[in-house]
């Protein structure tokens, strides 16, 4: 089974850059379908911010399920897979957006929201909002899905709803790690995360995405330490250990094709590779979450 890859298509508002979906939506518009990939995991190439307000469920990330009920948030970034819980078919609003919407965002703004940090062992895409934050979250949600409904909305309206509300979520949700980086450092960072997922197949030398910055390997692995506490080598060997177990747990995949795919000389070396990071061989992580 191939992940499928969902692209960024609105309905309507495309020129935003952002589609605000009531859940509900979701369920009844795929609940009789032949292929509903919404409750099968899939890959998005766009953020998604889940803010549930009735109910609970799971919700699928990266394959691993996480509890969710009235007042949780769900973080997905870009390139991420997830699916949602068609069973308990939990109640609210699914925010999408591109990361150019984010870019106008961060341009007024600073946040740490949508780093990359699901490379982190610590990494929770969710949590749940106090009583008072929640009030503040409801009402900002409402005046940007009010605003989001006229034929002609304030684009800037939208911008500036939308990060207050990041930035009251940022301020909110816990800390994994220590932010510290200064915008330019921000802006290499994101950049050497945005070639990493280009070339992670054939590129796992550090100092080559360095070169490719242009900038010194001691810079880089620098702003890398401050974004995540991790190495430039732990974040490429992070991102291709993750990547591999997306496709071991979803895809139908023989080793020797995984092992050619993600850019290995031989199939033996992608297993050592892989049980140096995880403990496991790759069947004995496929058995493991896939029974």
């Amino acid at each position: 089974m191939e992940i499928p890859q969902i692209q960024f298509r609105p309905n309507n508002r495309s020129q935003l850059g952002i589609e605000i979906i009531e859940l509900s939506d979701i369920y009844a518009r795929y609940n009789n379908v032949a292929v509903n990939f919404a409750e099968k995991p899939h890959r998005i190439n766009f953020h998604n911010l889940i803010y549930i307000t009735h109910g609970s469920g799971l919700h699928f990330v990266d394959f691993n399920t996480y509890t969710i009920q009235a007042g949780s948030v769900v973080f997905i970034n870009t390139n991420q897979i997830h699916a949602f819980d068609f069973v308990n078919k939990p109640q609210g609003k699914l925010i999408i957006f591109t990361n150019e919407f984010l870019d106008t965002i961060f341009s007024t703004m600073k946040t740490p929201l949508f780093t990359p940090n699901h490379l982190l062992a610590s990494y929770a895409p969710t949590f749940s909002l106090t009583d008072s934050v929640k009030q503040t979250c409801d009402a900002l949600l409402s005046e940007i899905d009010k605003e989001y409904k006229f034929l002609d909305p304030n684009k800037n309206f939208v911008h500036l709803m939308f990060s207050a509300l990041i930035t009251k979520l940022t301020d909110t949700r816990p800390n994994n790690y220590e932010q510290h980086l200064s915008e330019a450092r921000a802006k290499i960072f994101t950049r050497f995360i945005t070639l990493l997922e280009k070339n992670f197949t054939t590129v796992r030398d550090a100092k080559l995405y360095a070169d490719m910055i242009n900038i010194t390997y001691k810079s880089l692995n620098q702003i890398c330490k401050l974004a995540t506490n991790q190495t430039t080598k732990q974040l490429i060997d992070a991102f291709i250990v993750l990547e591999a177990k997306r496709r071991l747990a979803i895809d139908d995949i023989k080793i020797q094709k995984l092992a050619d795919e993600l850019g290995f000389d031989e199939a033996t070396n992608f297993v050592k590779y892989f049980k140096k990071h995880t403990l496991l061989t790759p069947t004995q992580f496929k058995k493991s979450v896939t029974g």
